[in-house]
């Protein structure tokens, strides 16, 4: 997702530099480009915005607070804006430790995956001061269609967590749905055909049609750039 909504920036016009912890899955960036640095804390010493989004928390914290962080490189007046889904107690404690030295820290996870992020129609969820989030807007805007503030430091990532609580109580109810189906003795392809396009559709129901009608088994459920 970070490559493609890096590239987005790229696009619009901002001159970028790139870290990746896999060097190689910065090349298509850098063709286009951008600069590369060998650390998070080389990012910043070069830029005037810092995004990132890696795996989990752990990443998070390593990639701004950590010796070679990115709040390290860091000078007053700049903007860290983490959009990795995160805790919203860690996107707190950065954005206390960047006010301490006089830097702005923003929370924004997304919500829409690869496609939405190679389709810049993510939605943005954001926490942090108001002015500061206002003035990225013409980044947000390269990165997604739904963007809105929540309010203030970890509102983006408690934002996050009530959409993660959403899909999860969806793909149970799908997996539960079509449990019953398959011990009624039905065939699922027919099934979510019925169902699909009426009140009980969904994202994941559409994605199980997908699956379903390459597959007679029954659908199994289940980068980084600073």
């Amino acid at each position: 997702m970070g490559s493609s909504m890096c590239g987005h920036l790229l696009a619009k016009g901002f001159a970028t530099t790139v870290f990746t912890r896999s060097k190689q899955k910065a090349d298509a960036l850098v063709a286009k480009g951008a600069v590369w640095a060998d650390s998070p804390n080389a990012v910043a010493e070069r830029s005037d915005v810092v995004f990132s989004i890696v795996g989990f928390p752990t990443d998070v914290r390593e990639v701004t607070l950590g010796d070679r962080g990115s709040l390290a490189g860091s000078r007053a007046g700049m903007i860290l804006v983490d959009m990795t889904t995160s805790e919203p107690s860690l996107a707190v404690e950065i954005h206390r430790a960047a006010k301490a030295k006089g830097v702005h820290a923003v929370d924004a996870p997304v919500s829409g995956g690869d496609i939405g992020a190679r389709e810049s129609r993510l939605s943005i969820m954001i926490g942090g001061d108001k002015p500061i989030v206002d003035a990225l807007q013409p980044c947000w805007e390269a990165m997604g269609k739904t963007i809105v503030h929540q309010g203030g430091p970890g509102s983006g990532q408690h934002t996050k967590m009530a959409n993660q609580i959403l899909i999860a109580s969806n793909m149970i109810g799908v997996c539960e749905s079509l449990l019953y189906a398959y011990r009624a003795g039905l065939d699922l392809n027919t099934v979510l055909q019925s169902v699909t396009p009426g009140a009980a559709g969904s994202c994941r129901s559409r994605i199980s049609a997908r699956e379903s009608s390459t597959t007679t088994s029954i659908p199994a459920f289940s980068s980084s750039i600073s």
